[in-house]
């Protein structure tokens, strides 16, 4: 199973503030961890929302909102996938991870990413996309 762990963003990461040295170091020996025990797939933060944009779908329509957005519970600001045997062991990781945030507060969601098995029969795979699908 693979998991998505969703960093939240802060007023720190929304102003592009990055963290201290020896955060990043931190987060290389847990990222070190996670490679060695082979259940990383990718890990990778995000430029501040003010420098991406929404685009809000309504029928036909089409609306770009560009960024920066005003709640910061709601932007991403890095994620991480892991292939791990469950919720529980995704949970294990990241209660390993070092917290990073200048405040000491911080919050992360765990998320499944669906596979194609999760969709049941309804699902008709695509065979160009599969020739893509991560393993």
């Amino acid at each position: 199973m693979r998991f998505m762990i969703i960093g939240k963003a802060t007023k720190e990461s929304e102003a592009g503030i990055l963290p201290k040295p020896e955060a990043f170091a931190a987060m290389g020996k847990y990222n070190d961890e996670l490679v060695k025990a082979g259940v990383l797939l990718a890990a990778e933060g995000l430029a501040p929302s003010s420098k991406g944009a929404r685009v809000r779908f309504s029928g036909d329509k089409r609306t770009v909102i560009d960024g920066p957005f005003a709640e910061t519970k709601e932007v991403v600001a890095g994620f991480t996938i892991i292939q791990v045997k469950s919720l529980e062991e995704a949970i294990d990781w990241v209660k390993r991870a070092p917290n990073i945030s200048s405040n000491g507060e911080a919050e992360v969601e765990i998320r499944k990413v669906m596979d194609i098995e999760d969709f049941g029969d309804a699902f008709t795979p695509n065979p160009e996309i599969e020739k893509v699908k991560i393993k």
